[in-house]
């Protein structure tokens, strides 16, 4: 399923910043070489998520399904000096890709790619973190949202992507997948979270943002 008519996405694509250099090779390289390469933020998605990072001006990150590695980078763009961004990915076959572009955007003193489980290893990770990115294994998002949520400073943000699945959310509740249920249930449960202040942004396939209060 297209995220907006053709004419549309092309409209806002040309009018939206242009992706740095390095973010256009890796994006090519990902359709090119990498299985499921819609699965990339883009061009467009990965402007969104870089002008939050300049607006949020975060001292650490991170972020919970690293793919390619596109929207780490993006988001590195607004950090503060000196600032960290933990990234976690299962899939150990897509390391060496990621860490070629760590390398190529001089982030590998900002950039830390984990490898392995993101419910094991997000305990270990000792930081406070500005924002928290999810975009991983669909099923996990609410175990993510409550294994993160006290590492989230006051004031910070929550971002989780994919949460509007290609419109499937709006089907008929009974007749869902298991994918598209557990995204349904996470957005219920953000928006009934009074410990944050929650928009649903349909950008690309959906952002929900929620920021702790």
């Amino acid at each position: 399923m297209d995220f907006l008519p053709q004419e549309i996405d092309e409209f806002v694509v040309r009018l939206t910043e242009k992706e740095p250099e390095i973010l256009a090779e890796l994006n090519h390289e990902t359709w090119e070489k990498v299985l499921i390469p819609r699965m990339l933020s883009g061009h467009f998605q990965g402007r969104v998520l870089s002008m939050l990072s300049h607006m949020i001006q975060p001292k650490s990150i991170l972020e919970i399904g690293t793919y390619t590695g596109y929207s780490a980078i993006c988001f590195a763009e607004g950090l503060q000096k000196n600032g960290v961004i933990h990234t976690i990915d299962i899939n150990e076959e897509l390391e060496s890709f990621v860490n070629k572009y760590i390398e190529k955007s001089n982030l590998k003193d900002t950039i830390i790619n984990h490898i392995g489980n993101a419910i094991e290893i997000i305990p270990t990770i000792d930081e406070q973190f500005d924002i928290v990115f999810i975009d991983a294994d669909k099923s996990n998002y609410a175990n993510y949202y409550d294994l993160v949520f006290d590492k989230v400073k006051s004031g910070g943000y929550i971002i989780a992507d994919n949460v509007l699945w290609s419109g499937k959310v709006v089907n008929d509740k009974s007749k869902l997948d298991t994918d598209t249920l557990a995204l349904v249930n996470y957005c219920e449960k953000i928006n009934t979270d009074k410990r944050v202040q929650n928009v649903l942004f349909p950008i690309r396939d959906g952002l929900m943002i929620a920021r702790k209060k």
